[in-house]
């Protein structure tokens, strides 16, 4: 039997090109797009739409009667540095949305949940290098509380109603197709914008803050796979680490100049310099190679090649 899925949030960052992923996979009527806002023409010309508040229960639900919807993903969310600015309204989003589908998914109404975590969870006192699956987690940021309320959550849900839910810690995700979002990794996007448009990159970061990042293609390839993947292969419930590579803005830069040997960038760290720096370097994400034979394609260099490639015959 083919899904039907809903994706609450699909105009964001992840969630547009998520969709369009999906809507190859399984069909584009198969898929609903849903936001607070209208998505772009792609989206809207490609398949159904249906305007919904992700917080908004009554709403979703009658979506997922019209529809017959199966799956959700529930990618709507406040990132981690605007949520600095409005942390109550952060709070109220991230909470509430996921409160809404686990509730719906409890009372079957759809089958299989959805929702991303974050590297956000992590804070100061986690192991900075190839931070491990079980650890210290005292996120320092609302976003980050957020996320691991949600993760023990998810796994509530899971132990006590037997909810399907499924959840990937990203690391910051970089795409060419989508503008940055209010992330704190979002320096990794705008600055292949600004390195065709304007030549030179302001970064907010300062030039050896090493994060974990990922390629869109893989995020999206692995936010796929593990929702395909058997229920008894998904050994983890409150969200599992996920890796592909870990740079700092001096090594973008570098990479960046090899396509653009003009390119410069400068260095001013404003207040997300604090959140960078409460966050790994790096992550072990051996449980999901070893669970559902997760494996990323892209390392820096070809994340670059693409990328300029792409942004270049725009």
């Amino acid at each position: 039997m083919s899904e039907t899925i809903l994706v609450l949030g699909a105009s964001g960052q992840i969630g547009n090109e998520l969709t369009q992923r999906l809507r190859v996979l399984y069909g584009n009527n198969n898929v609903i797009a849903s936001d607070i806002r209208e998505g772009n023409n792609q989206m809207m010309s490609s398949g159904p739409f249906e305007l919904i508040d992700a917080t908004d229960k009554e709403t979703i639900l009658k979506v997922i009667k019209k529809y017959n919807v199966s799956q959700v993903y529930l990618l709507a969310a406040m990132l981690s540095a605007t949520a600095e600015k409005f942390p109550q309204k952060a709070w109220d989003l991230n909470m509430n949305s996921l409160l809404a589908v686990l509730d719906l998914a409890k009372e079957k109404h759809i089958k299989q949940v959805y929702w991303p975590s974050s590297i956000a969870v992590f804070g100061p006192t986690t192991p900075k290098e190839n931070t491990p699956q079980k650890t210290i987690m005292e996120p320092s940021t609302v976003y980050g509380i957020s996320k691991l309320s949600g993760e023990f959550w998810c796994n509530y849900y899971h132990k006590k109603y037997g909810v399907d839910v499924r959840s990937l810690r990203y690391p910051g995700i970089i795409s060419w197709k989508t503008k940055p979002g209010g992330g704190t990794t979002d320096y990794a996007v705008d600055i292949y914008f600004k390195a065709i448009e304007d030549g030179n990159y302001e970064c907010f970061l300062s030039e050896n803050t090493r994060l974990p990042m990922m390629y869109m293609n893989d995020a999206v390839e692995a936010t796929i796979k593990i929702m395909q993947a058997k229920p008894k292969d998904v050994k983890i419930r409150s969200a599992y680490n996920l890796a592909a590579i870990d740079f700092t803005p001096k090594e973008i830069a570098l990479e960046i100049k090899k396509h653009i040997p003009n390119f410069t960038i400068t260095y001013k760290p404003d207040f997300r310099q604090e959140i960078a720096d409460s966050w790994p370097s790096s992550i072990n994400d051996n449980d999901a190679k070893q669970d559902w034979n997760w494996n990323p394609k892209f390392d820096l260099e070809s994340m670059t090649e693409d990328i300029i490639s792409n942004l270049k015959a725009e």
